[in-house]
């Protein structure tokens, strides 16, 4: 089995006539402490951190960085001047109070972006072909436009739907320009394959932005007839993060820009192989580097991988969440055909709101809540699905806390 194309990305960058593990954490060594001597050099939030470290297993010695202190101090972060700035994210993500975060980038980060994003890409696209976008367009820098520049570097040609278009205009889209592959959030994929209908053009898909629980994935692979490409990416790790090969066991790390950690509860790192909070240090960040980053998603660490390449995987990623999960409803109500949509919200009482297919779903849909929380009150409300009817989340899907 051919090695997954990240990897060609990284030795053509790099420089490296061959990749292997010792030089990709040789590599890592290197960068992450010339990372740690321009932190010191700084004198920011990383002041008290040393300069240099003798090994990688040193990291684990050092402090986390969280989601508060970015939110807190997002200037303390900053390493280059404002006027290398080229795009800044600024918002707070699904669930979250307080402050919001913001995360800065320069051009070469971008462009760092875009190259990883191409390398993914090119193992479903190929020269010619239509990609339709289903992410936010927001300026030259933002993820859709990034995404888009991937796809034209690959000699195809970027459909760029945008997001939050009703199932009429998006349908419309898919009709007009007929795309074999789509980039977005894998619930509107799926919710777009049942209110198209038959004959769907779009035959491969990588699916980001979001979670893609196990049941949400085997529908989406039997509506297009093909294995899905998961992607992980955050805006603390450039966007882009992690991507899937054609073995399609797990998703491969760019590792070259960033050191991953799993640790428990207590902080402790992990074996590979056993779950727990991802932790990320962006080695390959020029403008805001972190060390040591809490991310809040919870996966695993994978050693090699069977399509031959070095770079680690990790596995499915999930979100701890409160007493109700809307990956574990999305994994099981997902799998009634009839099911288009639905939002989920919590105070005490579970309030499920559902856009079917037909009438009479409103049974199905309480039944397997049921399974999933016996013990909770269930509120079931059906709607049969409109044309001109939208996705009913703006993002990323969450437990509605009312």
């Amino acid at each position: 089995m051919k090695r997954t194309n990240l990897e060609n990305w990284i030795e053509q960058i790099e420089a490296l006539p061959k990749l292997t593990r010792e030089g990709l954490e040789e590599l890592q060594l290197r960068r992450l402490n010339e990372v740690l001597a321009r932190l010191k050099a700084r004198g920011g939030f990383y002041k008290d951190y040393p300069e240099k470290l003798e090994s990688l297993s040193d990291l684990k010695k050092l402090p986390f960085t969280t989601a508060e202190d970015l939110s807190a101090q997002p200037g303390k972060f900053l390493l280059t001047s404002q006027s290398e700035v080229s795009r800044v994210i600024s918002g707070a993500t699904s669930g979250t109070t307080g402050p919001a975060k913001r995360v800065f980038y320069t051009e070469s980060d971008t462009e760092h972006t875009i190259g990883f994003f191409a390398a993914g890409i090119s193992q479903m696209l190929s020269p010619g072909e239509k990609c339709l976008i289903a992410f936010p367009f927001t300026g030259p820098f933002g993820l859709g436009d990034l995404i888009a520049q991937a796809v034209e570097r690959l000699d195809a040609v970027p459909i760029k739907a945008g997001f939050g278009q009703t199932w009429e205009e998006l349908a419309a889209l898919v009709r007009e320009t007929q795309p074999e592959t789509y980039i977005g959030f894998p619930v509107t994929l799926l919710s777009l394959s049942r209110m198209y209908g038959e004959d769907l053009p779009i035959k491969r898909a990588l699916v980001s932005g979001d979670a893609c629980p196990k049941g949400v994935m085997e529908e989406l692979e039997k509506a297009l007839g093909s294995k899905l490409y998961p992607h992980y990416g955050s805006r603390e790790c450039g966007l882009g993060g992690a991507v899937t090969c054609p073995a399609f066991a797990g998703m491969h790390l760019r590792e070259n820009h960033i050191i991953p950690e799993i640790v428990d509860e207590n902080g402790n790192v992990l074996p590979d192989g056993e779950h727990g909070e991802l932790v990320i240090t962006t080695i390959g960040a020029d403008a805001m580097p972190l060390i040591r980053y809490r991310t809040g998603d919870y996966t695993r660490l994978l050693p090699q991988c069977p399509c031959g390449g070095v770079t680690k995987r990790i596995d499915t990623v999930s979100r701890r969440e409160g007493t109700v999960s809307i990956e574990e409803l999305d994994s099981k109500l997902f799998q009634i055909p009839a099911l288009v949509d639905f939002r989920a919200s919590f105070d005490g009482q579970l309030t499920i709101e559902a856009r079917t297919l037909c009438n009479g779903s409103k049974a199905q849909i309480s039944v397997a809540a049921k399974e999933i929380y016996p013990d909770l009150q269930i509120n079931v409300q059906t709607s049969l699905c409109q044309h001109t009817d939208r996705p009913m989340y703006l993002g990323k899907r969450h437990i509605v806390q009312e």
